[in-house]
C-alpha cells in the first residue's frame, strides 16, 4: 500500500520545495428521555458554618505568583512544609511536573502480539463462529484506544463482499508511536511551551506556540495565528502543525489542541470489491479540513526501512511512510532519517486506500516532540466527505510538473498493481 522509491528517485523528489509526503515502498536502496419528576430536596445541612470568604488585595499578589488565594497561611500547608514536603504551584513548577508525568516512550520491541497469535492458531471456522473474530477485533480497538480518545465513536468492521470476517490478524491496534531500535526517544528537554492563561489568543504577540507556527506558516495573506480556525478546522494543508504541548500553561479547550483530543468522527473499516479493506465515513458527513486520525505505527531508521521495504514489495502490501516533508530540507535536514511503518502496530488509517482524486491529505504535526525529524502523520479531509463515502489519500503525493504525465510502471514486485481508484483523472499507477 506504499510505493517504491530508489535512492536516485528520492533525491529528485527533494527538488520540489513543497512536494507533499507520500507512502513509499523500498527497492534496493433527546430530551424525550428526561423525567418530569424533580430530584428529592436535600436536607438542610447542619454542618458547621464558615464566615464568607472575602478577597483581599494581598490575594492578587499570591495569584500572580501562581499560588492559591487564601487569607493567611493555611495551617495544613505549614504543617506539610514543617514535615519536609515542598509546596508547588502550576506556574512555577509546571515544566518539572510535565517532565515527571510525560507520556511513556513506547518501544517497538514491546509491541504485544499474544492475542493475534492465539486467534491465528484457531481454524477459520472456529474464529468465525458466533462472529467471534469481528467482536474481538472491535473490542480490541475500544480497549486499546480508551485512554487516548475516550469519546471517539466506535469503529465497526463490515464485510458484505466475501467470507473474510476481519482484516488479517497481523498487527496490534494502537494510536501510539512505537520507537524502533536506533530511533531517539522524544525530545522533551528542548520542548518549549507557552505561558498563556486560559485558551491561547491566535493574535498574541507573545505566545510561544503562535510564534513557532508563524515560522512555517504566516497565515492567509500574512494574517498569522494558528493553522486551525476557531472550530478546529485546518486553514491550510501541506504545512507543519505545531500544537500546544505538555509544557504549555494554556487550558485544554485551547483552539490549538486538536489532534491530541483524538478522533471525533464515525468511521468504518469495510471490505471493497477490488481494493481489499478500506476506510469509509459513517452515517454523518465529515466536513472539509477536519481531523480524521493519526497514521500510527513504528518509527524506523532509514536502514531498517530499506530492509523491510524489499520484503513488503514482494508480497504486495506495504505500510511504510517516509518522513521527507519539504520543510525539513528548509530546516537543514537534507535526507529523511526516519520512517513510519504501520505493519506490526497501527490503527484504522493503515487501511486508507489510494486515490488519484483524494479527499484526505497527510500533514506533519508536532505536539510533545521537539525533534523536527519525527513528526506525527495526521490525516485531514481536504473536502467534504459524504456519509458512507470512502476516505482516501494519494500515495503518489502531490505530482510535480515533470512527472504529471506518468501513468505506468513496469516493475515485477507484487506491490506494483494498476490503480483501481476509478477517478476521472486516474493516472493508472499509485507510485512514482
Amino acid at each position: 500500500m506504499i510505493g517504491p522509491r530508489t535512492r536516485s528517485q528520492a533525491a529528485s523528489e527533494t527538488s520540489s520545495l513543497k512536494s507533499a509526503p507520500r507512502r513509499s515502498a523500498r527497492l534496493s536502496t433527546t430530551t424525550s428521555a428526561s423525567s418530569s419528576v424533580e430530584p428529592p430536596e436535600r436536607p438542610a445541612s447542619r454542618s458547621r458554618r464558615y464566615e464568607p470568604y472575602v478577597r483581599i488585595p494581598s490575594d492578587d499578589e499570591i495569584v500572580s505568583n501562581g499560588g492559591i488565594a487564601r487569607r493567611g497561611r493555611p495551617k495544613f500547608l505549614k504543617a506539610f512544609e514543617d514535615a519536609g514536603f515542598e509546596a508547588i504551584s502550576w506556574k512555577k513548577d509546571r515544566k518539572r511536573l510535565a517532565r515527571e508525568f510525560a507520556p511513556v516512550t513506547q518501544l517497538a520491541k514491546d509491541i504485544p502480539h499474544d492475542l493475534q497469535d492465539r486467534l491465528n492458531s484457531l481454524s477459520l471456522s472456529a474464529r468465525s463462529a458466533g462472529n467471534m473474530q469481528v467482536l474481538i477485533f472491535e473490542a480490541e480497538i475500544r480497549a486499546n484506544t480508551a485512554e487516548d480518545e475516550p469519546y471517539a465513536p466506535p469503529i465497526q468492521i463490515v464485510n458484505e463482499i466475501d467470507d473474510e470476517p476481519t482484516p488479517p490478524l497481523e498487527f496490534y491496534y494502537s494510536n501510539l508511536m512505537w520507537h524502533g531500535e536506533g530511533v531517539p526517544k522524544p525530545d522533551h528537554e528542548s520542548l518549549r511551551g507557552c505561558d498563556c492563561i486560559g485558551p491561547c489568543d491566535p493574535m498574541s504577540k507573545t505566545c510561544t506556540c503562535v510564534k513557532r507556527q508563524r515560522k512555517y506558516w504566516d497565515g492567509a495573506g500574512g494574517g498569522g495565528g494558528f493553522i486551525y480556525d476557531r472550530k478546529g478546522k485546518l486553514r491550510a494543508h501541506e504545512y507543519p502543525i505545531f500544537e500546544c504541548n505538555m509544557n504549555c500553561a494554556c487550558s485544554d479547550d485551547c483552539t490549538n489542541r486538536v489532534v491530541q483530543h483524538g478522533r471525533q468522527y464515525e468511521i468504518a473499516i469495510c471490505k471493497t470489491p477490488n481494493k481489499g479493506w478500506g476506510v469509509f465515513a459513517g452515517t454523518k458527513k465529515i466536513p472539509a479540513n477536519s481531523y480524521v486520525g493519526l497514521y500510527a505505527g513504528e518509527y524506523l531508521t532509514d536502514s531498517e526501512t530499506e530492509k523491510r521495504g524489499k520484503i513488503y514489495n514482494k508480497f504486495g502490501r506495504t505500510y511504510l511512510f517516509d518522513l521527507d516533508f519539504w520543510f525539513l530540507k528548509q530546516a537543514g535536514y537534507e535526507n529523511a532519517h526516519y520512517c513510519v511503518d504501520a505493519y506490526h502496530a497501527g490503527n484504522f488509517t493503515r487501511y486508507l486506500n489510494h486515490s488519484c482524486d483524494p479527499n484526505c491529505v497527510i500533514n506533519a504535526c508536532y505536539i510533545n516532540e521537539a525533534n523536527l525529524e519525527k513528526p506525527l502523520l495526521t490525516i485531514f479531509t481536504c473536502r467534504d466527505v459524504e456519509p458512507y463515502e470512502e476516505l482516501c489519500f494519494s500515495y503518489f503525493g502531490t505530482p510535480d510538473d515533470e512527472d504529471a504525465d506518468v501513468t505506468t510502471q513496469k516493475i515485477d514486485d507484487a506491490v506494483y498493481v494498476t490503480c483501481q481508484c476509478g477517478a476521472s483523472n486516474c493516472r493508472g499507477t499509485m507510485w512514482r
